[in-house]
């Protein structure tokens, strides 16, 4: 397609729209990436609430609400690949090993982790909102 150069428009290949990125060839990559960045850093600012132990049972209800309603923000125009699902499992397996106080090194199962915060998995969670 044929633009003329003294329009002043740039052509860009992605570009952030009402915090959802879109790219020119319609994959969901960039709008995963981005919005796991921003659940990361609502993360990061609930970090000292959600880590605590006082509020056993309201962490996965804050978790719920701000973090993960924040990383599925405008997934209604993702075409979700194995890929987004596994880097969407892995920010979340992360955020609740983090939640939960443990370290890697017990290797303990991340189920167990989802039962004590009363949370289920992204995935199944985002395939089930949109049916």
């Amino acid at each position: 397609m044929d633009i003329d150069d003294s329009s002043g428009r740039e052509i860009v290949d992605e570009f952030c729209y009402l915090g959802n990125m879109l790219s020119v060839n319609r994959d969901s990559d960039a709008a995963v990436t981005a919005r796991i960045c921003s659940g990361w850093f609502n993360f990061r600012s609930l970090a000292s609430f959600v880590t605590t132990n006082d509020v056993t049972l309201w962490r996965g209800k804050v978790y719920d609400a701000c973090i993960r309603s924040g990383v599925l923000h405008g997934r209604e125009n993702w075409s979700l690949k194995r890929e987004n699902e596994l880097a969407l499992h892995r920010a979340e397996t992360r955020m609740t090993i983090w939640m939960c106080g443990v370290k890697l090194r017990d290797k303990l199962y991340y189920v167990d982790f989802r039962q004590q915060l009363r949370i289920d998995d992204i995935v199944k969670w985002y395939k089930e909102i949109d049916c």
